[in-house]
Formats: structure tokens, sequence, C-alpha cells
């Protein structure tokens, strides 16, 4: 490599070094998407409130699930009771898992559920409707709860909140526990005023042994409202539930991770999975070492000439310098004669009648000039002497059969 050329692949590799320190030490854009998730540390993850939940249930155990709610409590031990937490932005649970919620809170255990939709299946089921009033300009929506033995603050929320409410409940089954407070600048959607419109978003309904506590305000137990002073409606929400063993739910999440990949089935499984990784790596180590050997250099090697046509030459003008025609003669005959032998498998030892006909037949040429060939040869052998015109008839008749 020239010097030139070490100068602009040096100039690409600091731009290239540039852009990937520049993107290394750049801060990365806040991440507003609903996760909900108990790993994610971004706004609108549970990493907080994963992490309250000993201190909000102290002495018990805290399960978190990473499969579906069916197989979840289908495989539960069904003899001590315990609590089910569901918190994401929409809920929609299929008809075989609302069914085995229900069993499960009819058997005398409770579910808190936070979301803005709680599923047809289980809304039929409870006799409740959920409304949300969506508006152009994000306003705030101020939470509270019914309890004298809370404290009557209202919790302001702002950013990603609409007004969710209950529209219509169970009276029979169900009890408020909590409402919110919806007022913009442009008024209340409901009444045109300025007046604060109070719509119950926290209720506790009961079915059979147990309770559900629904919340239409996922977004009040998210990370960047419990850092912002609101943890403590979170802890008074919690409170209704009896300090028992915890559920939770880690699968019912928008941001759950999903592998959508066709290897899903094999990276679900453990001993697949690594077998997997072990054949990638394998592979990896093959084509690395592989094309090192390919890559080496290649010594070059000359191939060795073809002199049969110098040899040719210089014995033609050796015999053309001492004017042997009579030993050249021979030699072409003697040539011809053993063509004869291996191409056509005839007898040249005598060359007769019969010899000419079947030469004639097995070549294909005229037995005619098949004839005056051989007659030729045997003349030519029969003479003791052979000047040049010998030779160029004999090479011209011979290379005419072999056409």
């Amino acid at each position: 490599m020239d010097k030139r050329s070490k100068i602009i692949l040096g100039f690409f590799l600091a731009v290239l070094i540039g852009i990937i320190v520049t993107e290394v030490v750049r801060p990365k854009p806040l991440n507003w998407r609903p996760s909900y998730t108990s790993s994610d540390k971004i706004p609108f993850g549970c990493y907080v409130l994963f992490h309250e939940l000993p201190k909000l249930f102290p002495g018990q155990k805290i399960h978190t699930t990473n499969e579906s709610l069916y197989n979840v409590l289908a495989t539960r031990d069904s003899s001590t009771a315990s609590n089910y937490l569901l918190i994401n932005d929409f809920l929609d649970l299929d008809k075989q898992e609302t069914f085995k919620l229900l069993q499960y809170v009819h058997d005398g255990n409770d579910t808190f559920i936070a979301a803005s939709s709680f599923g047809t299946y289980l809304a039929d089921t409870l006799n409740i409707e959920v409304e949300t009033q969506y508006t152009i300009k994000e306003d705030t929506v101020l939470i509270h709860l019914t309890n004298n033995s809370f404290s009557k603050q209202n919790y302001p929320l702002k950013r990603g909140v609409y007004n969710t409410h209950f529209s219509s409940v169970d009276t029979l089954n169900t009890t408020v526990l909590g409402y919110i407070n919806f007022k913009s600048e442009q008024g209340t959607l409901a009444s045109g005023s300025n007046k604060m419109a109070m719509s119950p978003n926290f209720v506790k309904v009961r079915f059979g042994k147990g309770h559900f506590y629904l919340n239409t305000t996922p977004q009040a137990f998210t990370n960047y409202y419990m850092l912002r002073g609101n943890k403590d409606y979170a802890a008074n929400a919690f409170g209704y539930l009896k300090d028992l063993d915890v559920y939770w739910d880690n699968y019912k999440k928008s941001g759950r991770i999903v592998i959508d990949s066709p290897m899903r089935f094999i990276l679900n499984q453990v001993s697949l999975r690594w077998a997997y990784y072990l054949g990638m790596l394998g592979l990896l180590i093959f084509i690395i070492f592989k094309a090192k050997r390919e890559q080496r250099i290649i010594p070059v090697i000359t191939p060795l000439e073809n002199s049969s046509i110098e040899f040719a030459k210089t014995v033609g003008g050796l015999y053309y310098e001492h004017r042997d025609y009579t030993d050249l003669i021979h030699k072409k005959i003697n040539f011809f004669l053993e063509h004869i032998r291996s191409q056509y498998q005839l007898n040249t030892e005598s060359i007769n009648e019969k010899t000419a006909m079947d030469l004639a037949a097995k070549s294909g040429k005229p037995l005619l000039e098949v004839k005056e060939l051989l007659d030729f040869v045997v003349h030519l052998n029969n003479k003791k002497h052979h000047n040049e015109q010998d030779v160029v008839q004999l090479n011209k008749k011979i290379n005419q059969f072999k056409k």
C-alpha cells in the first residue's frame, strides 16, 4: 500500500471513529412509550412500584409471572389465598383467561387491575362500562381516594393521561373508592364550563368470596408519577388488598419483549437455545479458520512450455538440411500404418486388396481413393531412392485421407 492510500484509509477510519464516539456520548432521547414492565426504568415503566411491593406487602412472597394468566392460575397452590396484580395501558383477556380469573376471585382471592379497558368478557361479567374522553391538548387530571382514612389530597396527572372513568357500574356489588377530576382551559367536555367534572376511576367489585379492584388510571402507578410525589396514591390504593402473597403479572404488558422470529420455539427452550448458540459459534469459528486458510498466498508456478512444436521444427529442419527423403518417407509410412492399426484395428503386415476394402469400409472413404493411397505406399516402400516430390505427394494423400 502506497503512502497516499494509507492517508486516505487513515482519514476514513478517523471519520468512522468520530461518528461512533458521537453516537455513544450523545444523550439518548427519553422513551415515553408505555411499558409497565417491572424491569423498565423509562417514565411509563413500573420498576419503582415493583421494587416497593415488599414494603407494601411486608413478609409476603412476591411472585413474578412471565407466562399466560391461565397457566399461572392453573398451576398455583390453591390452598392459600393471594393477590393478583395486573397493570397495563390496555387489558384484553380471552374467554379462557377471564373464566380462570373469575374462578380465582370467586374462591376468595383478590385481583387488582389498573388499565384503561378491561376486555369484553370481564367487563360484561362484572357489568361495568368504561369511557375515555380525548382532547387534542393534554390537560391536567386530578385523582383522589374517597376513604376518610386517607388524606383528601388530589394527585395531579398531566402527561400521557386522558379522562378515563367508569360510565356504568353494578351498584349492588360495586363500591366507589376513588374519583378522577378533569379540567381544561376550554372547560370540561361534559358541561363546556370551567368547572371540575368528577367521575369514578377506582372501584371495588364483589365477586363470590373475593373482590376485583379496578382502576382506570394505570399511569398513576408508573415510574414517572411515583417519583413525582404520587407514591402515596399507589400505596393507599394497594392498602385495600389483604396482606397475602402477591402475583405480579409481567406477561400482559405493552413493553414485554416478544420474540416473533420463526426461531421463537427454539429460543424459548433452554436446551435447544444453547444448542443453537453453540452451533452458530462453531460455524463462526469454522468460517474464520476456513477463510484464513483460503486467503494464504499461493505461489505462482510457471507451467512447462510445450516444446513439441519446436521439436518438430528442429527435426524437420534436420531432414530438410540433409535431404534424406527416404528416411523421412519411411517414418511417415510407419506412422500412417500405426494409425491404421490403432484407429481401425486392421493388420498392415501385408497390404492387399482385402486391406483396401476393409479400410474403405471402416473409414467411410471411397474405395478408389483408399486403394490409390495404399498402392502409392507400397510403391514408395519398394522404391530405393526418393525425392522431394515423393514426400510432398505422400503427405498430401495422407492428409486428404485423414480429413
